[in-house]
């Protein structure tokens, strides 16, 4: 397996052999750049903790999100992705969901008669039983198709294996945008519930998206869990595809590149007025899209080191970036000398920077 090919890329482009068996990425949930555990959630619709799984949520209680050391025994996995009702909702929705950049999928042959079925497994833990929803939604073309499996019993790990017929409708666009996206339900009120479940590919329904699914918002009791999450061509699931943990941070940093979680450093700099300085940071791999900047302004926490001294600075911007490399400027600092280099540090562990190419 060469990195090359995930630096480039992340994955193969139309080519009919991907380079990875699961579509997932970090389905074992052992990624999490941002942070381990996220508390306070009462609305999302971006990424919290395990990389590349956003959570989505509206109106449907208080909730901690987590990267968990709750696995199922002797699978292989470390982590697990956690989910903890701490106040109850009803009527709104959450789920947790990843997404896919079309050009990686074009192997599937959506939209013609060959389309692939796809099979999605794993294992799950919740302490609320009953019927839960697994969703892709064909953003392209607002399409859908929804599928139901059970949980059986309270607080135990199950294993889950779900097949969804092909969809000889509508392709997946050829680029870099999200074309299809996974949604794992745990709650829906009635704009989602109220109409048939839409259990083969159609024209996407609000009504008919969610129909069955259990509120896991309606007790401070309940939680859930989730790893070993894979997706793949074909009608049967076959063993979990563990990566080597570098390749696995590489797939995830095509989205989300964390420099600075804490303390360390950024990069080199130097002052283009006494006033304002520029620092260069090249990225691991080959992003998404030009990304933005995720940046916590913390007090005295950024350094500006030179060969006379050192400056405090604060407020970050992206002057300019691509795929490989991003230039960030800061409006405010300590005095310096216009033309002095240096290196730019976090110095507090509060501090945050990350450039962002999420779908």
């Amino acid at each position: 397996m060469a990195i090359d090919k995930i630096e480039s890329a992340g994955l193969a482009t139309n080519t009919n052999q991907p380079n990875f068996r699961n579509i997932i990425i970090n389905g074992d949930m052992s990624q999490s750049q941002r942070s381990t555990s996220v508390s306070s959630l009462t609305s999302s619709s971006t990424y919290q903790t395990i990389d590349r799984f956003a959570t989505e949520l509206g109106s449907n209680g208080t909730w901690t999100q987590s990267q968990s050391t709750d696995v199922p025994t002797g699978q292989g996995f470390a982590n697990s992705l956690k989910m903890d009702c701490t106040s109850t909702g009803s009527g709104g929705y959450l789920h947790i969901t990843q997404r896919f950049e079309g050009q990686n999928l074009q192997y599937l042959k959506k939209g013609t008669s060959s389309a692939e079925s796809l099979t999605l497994s794993f294992w799950v833990k919740s302490a609320k039983t009953g019927t839960y929803i697994a969703e892709f939604r064909d953003i392209d073309n607002t399409r859908n198709i929804s599928k139901s499996y059970t949980i059986s019993s309270a607080d135990t790990w199950e294993k889950k294996t779900i097949t969804f017929d092909g969809d000889t409708s509508g392709a997946f666009g050829n680029d870099n945008g999200s074309s299809l996206e996974l949604n794992l339900w745990l709650a829906a009120g009635s704009g989602n519930t109220s109409g048939t479940l839409q259990t083969s590919w159609g024209s996407q329904v609000a009504a008919n998206r969610a129909v069955g699914q259990v509120n896991l918002g309606d007790s401070t009791s309940n939680d859930w869990y989730i790893t070993g999450l894979q997706l793949e061509a074909g009608t049967s699931a076959s063993d979990f595809e563990f990566l080597p943990t570098d390749v696995n941070l590489r797939r995830c940093q095509r989205y989300c590149f964390v420099k600075a979680n804490g303390a360390g450093a950024l990069g080199m700099a130097t002052y283009y007025t006494s006033s304002n300085m520029r620092a260069s940071i090249s990225f691991p791999v080959t992003m998404r899209a030009a990304p933005t900047l995720n940046v916590t302004e913390v007090s005295n926490g950024y350094q500006m080191n030179r060969n006379s001294g050192s400056d405090k600075v604060d407020d970050f911007t992206i002057n300019q970036a691509n795929l490989t490399e991003a230039q960030l400027i800061n409006s405010t600092d300590a005095s310096g000398t216009a033309g002095q280099a240096g290196t730019l540090h976090a110095d507090l562990s509060n501090c945050f920077l990350a450039f962002i190419s999420e779908l």
